[in-house]
């Protein structure tokens, strides 16, 4: 199976660090993410690789080279303007001719990717959508009412949310849902899919996800225990 890793994003929640690298190039301990995504990758015996690229893009290519290192083929596309967060699927039209992941470049987690495939080919639709739970403190009182009477009243809830993990599975018939040379987002295609009554499906993960685009997160993956090989998620879960 073919992966597409997204990384032409300028990581503007990281700066001022993502203004001298790119937010994959971000280190997570001694290692780069996108180096901790491509072994894990080439864990689940995925081997060929497209990395879209953008801004700081050259840094990219300069440090992953072919992926020979790490036993895996890397091509790029290069977006000369942001494409949005699946814009680029338009460059790889005539590339992937099979069920592929797409994954975001900022991405940690012990996701079971092969799990996570069957999912997706068992359900028999274009695109399954990886997710967790993420959960939010409001920083206000929240108040619930009715004729201008207090019903309920909770300080500073915290409410939990099914989010997108930035890990996809799709079919090839997904991008001409893709306009060429437009930004364009996964909400967009969601919103395109749903009007036309293509189912979107999702897969629920229960482990280890780490965005490093928020600081909140990068800081956290800073406390991975890291062997070389594998993830341990026991620092970041608890």
């Amino acid at each position: 199976m073919q992966v597409v890793i997204q990384c032409g994003g300028k990581g503007t929640r990281l700066r001022p660090y993502t203004s001298v690298l790119p937010k994959p190039l971000m280190p997570i301990g001694a290692r780069p993410v996108l180096e901790l995504l491509l072994k894990s990758l080439r864990r689940h015996g995925l081997e060929e690789v497209f990395i879209t690229t953008g801004y700081l893009g050259h840094l990219i290519q300069s440090f992953c080279g072919n992926g020979h290192q790490w036993g895996i083929n890397i091509r790029y596309t290069t977006e000369p303007e942001p494409l949005g967060t699946v814009g680029a699927l338009a460059l790889l039209r005539d590339r992937i001719n099979d069920s592929f992941l797409m994954l975001n470049g900022d991405v940690l987690t012990d996701l079971d990717l092969r799990k996570f495939t069957a999912c997706h080919r068992a359900h028999g639709g274009p695109v399954t959508i990886a997710t967790t739970l993420r959960s939010t403190r409001m920083d206000y009182g929240v108040i619930e009412d009715a004729d201008g009477e207090v019903t309920r009243f909770l300080e500073k809830p915290i409410l939990q949310h099914r989010v997108s993990m930035g890990v996809y599975c799709m079919e090839p018939s997904v991008m001409s849902l893709v306009p060429p040379g437009t930004p364009f987002g996964f909400d967009d295609m969601v919103f395109g899919m749903m009007s036309r009554d293509l189912p979107v499906h999702t897969y629920h993960h229960n482990g280890l996800w780490l965005d490093i685009g928020r600081v909140e997160d990068f800081q956290k993956a800073q406390d991975l225990d890291w062997d070389g090989e594998t993830l341990s998620s026991e620092a970041v879960l608890g």
